[in-house]
């Protein structure tokens, strides 16, 4: 997102969110990942010569904003489209004005900027493709949406992706600051200053229209300065509830992360609806899932975590609120799922004992021998291939460093699957011992 330094009479019926809308891109705030120095669309920008491109990331993150500075770049037609209300009709209407554009006596390139894209279905994005490749107008594409499954694979073929990143807390507050400089809005203390950052949770234009909302309470009730407690008074309890970051936040996902762990589904829906309702972004409930269903379940039901990446999958095809329930289906399984965190302890096990440990060299026997130099040093001497003995198992063999005696770092709990792999470890090393004996 980006803003202007200066706004004037003329413009101040717009709303904020156009009177701050960058004019150069070096007005823009944030995005520079792409928009920096020698990065991939600032070089396109200084290239002067445009590309068909999708602009990917949450909402707020200024794709609307790059788009038309594109335009302006390159001195072309601009023409919006908003693939929620529009058509083949309005698709037919751009190609007109593109062709008049370029035939006429000023021969202006045309840039056509199709917002929500994802949209479309497959003929309305295939009705871009001729003009597209033609060279009539540029396409750029914006979607919340992952373009790997929303666009045609022929459209996204033709165009370049870019991925853009939510504002960080420094980006938003220089948009608050940008917008008292242009006296949109009073004074702000500090702590309201965070607590609107947090709010916005990386999307300037919520950050904007929250600003806009305050400009207005405030202008009305004579506030010279915006405190926290009149913020919260003004908002609700709707932006008391939500702290990205701050304590109430973690208690709760540290309440559902519990509950989960009890096998408390009722609990762990509560906390989980909880969570949405006071405005936590999905996609990090979602790691989250993933999470507990590494951490918490393991290998005693292995499906658990399939299961938290599929409804990870499913939220990014479908977005909100639709994908929000295969979420609440994986909370569910997973509060009822049998418990084991083996896995877990034995990977911070592991972890500790490697770090206070020396670098033991690998064992003969267990070294790769591709050379002929390396097999007349003994590389892979003496190794058994497991395929070729009793029940596929080398009874005796170690394949950890010599001299390191079995610690065990995995040990199986009695639940779910881990009972079976519990039965088949202590089988698997009665061989053993039964092989040394």
């Amino acid at each position: 997102m980006a803003v202007k330094s200066q706004a004037t009479a003329a413009t101040s019926h717009q709303p904020l969110a156009e009177r701050l809308r960058p004019k150069t891109l070096g007005e823009v705030i944030g995005q520079q990942h792409l928009l920096g120095p020698g990065m991939a669309l600032r070089i396109a920008f200084e290239s002067g010569q445009p590309h068909s491109c999708i602009l990917w990331g949450p909402p707020g993150t200024g794709k609307t904003t790059i788009a038309r500075l594109m335009a302006d770049s390159f001195d072309a037609q601009f023409l919006s489209i908003s693939a929620v209300l529009g058509g083949v009709k309005d698709i037919r209407d751009a190609v007109d004005r593109a062709t008049v554009a370029r035939d006429g006596l000023e021969q202006r390139r045309t840039i056509v900027f199709v917002d929500e894209v994802h949209r479309f279905n497959k003929s309305q994005q295939d009705a871009f493709l001729p003009h597209v490749e033609s060279g009539l107008f540029t396409f750029i594409g914006a979607t919340t949406e992952n373009p790997s499954f929303e666009v045609n694979s022929a459209l996204l073929s033709r165009a370049a992706v870019y991925v853009l990143q939510p504002l960080g807390e420094d980006d938003l507050k220089q948009i608050v600051a940008r917008a008292q400089q242009i006296n949109a809005v009073p004074a702000i203390e500090g702590a309201a200053i965070d607590r609107l950052v947090a709010y916005a949770d990386g999307d300037a234009r919520r950050l904007l229209n929250t600003l806009e909302t305050l400009a207005v309470a405030a202008g009305a009730e004579k506030i010279e300065q915006i405190t926290d407690d009149w913020l919260l008074r003004v908002l609700g309890e709707r932006m008391r509830r939500y702290d990205k970051g701050g304590e109430q936040f973690y208690d709760t996902i540290s309440a559902l992360h519990k509950s989960v762990r009890g096998s408390d589904p009722d609990a762990s829906l509560y906390w989980f609806m909880r969570m949405l309702d006071g405005g936590a972004d999905p996609r990090y409930m979602a790691r989250r899932l993933v999470r507990m269903a590494s951490e918490d379940i393991g290998l005693a039901d292995p499906r658990a975590l399939r299961l938290a990446l599929d409804a990870a999958e499913v939220y990014e095809r479908l977005g909100t609120p639709e994908g929000e329930l295969a979420l609440a289906e994986c909370v569910i399984y997973l509060a009822m799922a049998p418990k084991s965190n083996a896995v877990y302890k034995a990977y911070n096990e592991i972890k500790a004992f490697i770090k206070n440990d020396g670098t033991r060299p690998v064992p003969m026997h267990l070294r790769n021998a591709p050379t002929k130099l390396m097999k007349e040093l003994d590389y892979g001497k003496g190794y058994r291939y497991a395929h070729d003995e009793a029940d596929g198992f080398a009874a005796g063999e170690s394949y950890l460093p010599d001299g390191m005696a079995p610690p065990p770092f995995y040990r199986p709990v009695e639940r779910g699957l881990e009972i079976r792999i519990a039965e088949k470890l202590r089988e698997l090393r009665k061989k053993n011992d039964d092989a040394k004996d």
